[in-house]
């Protein structure tokens, strides 16, 4: 490990252990396959942060499932939204008539699931729902919510299972507040 790796742990407080993930997910993936009962259902994952979460999620979901990746970015390196979203990888099948969930890591303000939601309706799904391991609602810009909610958290910079800061982090198993020292 590097010393400047080394020094980034140690700015790390565990908020949600593995084990509390775990038991959402299946609560999330239960609740999923009771709303769709009998049914497909087509996920989207929203690259990177979420395939951790879709991994886990798709093996507990008791349908016939299906996904697809998003790539999608308004953060660059920073900690702060930079309030554009740019669109970097688009679907590889047609989801016209498909009970779709977009699978995202985190709703934080709400402008990467709104543009998300708008590309997608345009696509005439059955139904579009979004799953969302974390919801930070103090920091909602755009009037959005989730249907499927694994944690709702404070307004803090998390890392940790599929969520990273500047690429680093994301294999962390909890979800840790990042605290970095002041430039």
């Amino acid at each position: 490990m590097n010393p400047a790796s080394k020094s980034l742990k140690s700015h790390l407080k565990v908020l949600l252990r593995r084990a509390a993930i775990q038991k959402r997910v299946v609560a999330v993936a239960r609740q999923i396959s009771r709303d769709f009962r009998g049914e497909r259902v087509h996920l989207i994952g929203v690259l990177k942060g979420a395939c951790i979460f879709l991994s886990d999620l798709i093996r507990e979901i008791d349908l016939d499932t299906s996904i697809d990746f998003m790539a999608v970015a308004s953060y660059g390196k920073g900690k702060q939204s930079s309030g554009q979203v740019r669109l970097y990888k688009d679907l590889d099948t047609s989801i016209e008539g498909l009970n779709v969930i977009l699978v995202e890591d985190i709703l934080d303000t709400g402008l990467t699931l709104s543009y998300l939601c708008r590309v997608l309706q345009q696509r005439k799904p059955k139904a579009l729902r979004i799953a969302a391991l974390l919801d930070k609602p103090s920091r909602r810009v755009q009037n959005i919510k989730a249907d499927y909610v694994g944690f709702t958290i404070p307004n803090e910079f998390v890392v940790g299972y599929g969520l990273d800061y500047d690429e680093h982090y994301r294999n962390l198993k909890d979800v840790c507040v990042l605290t970095l020292p002041a430039e």
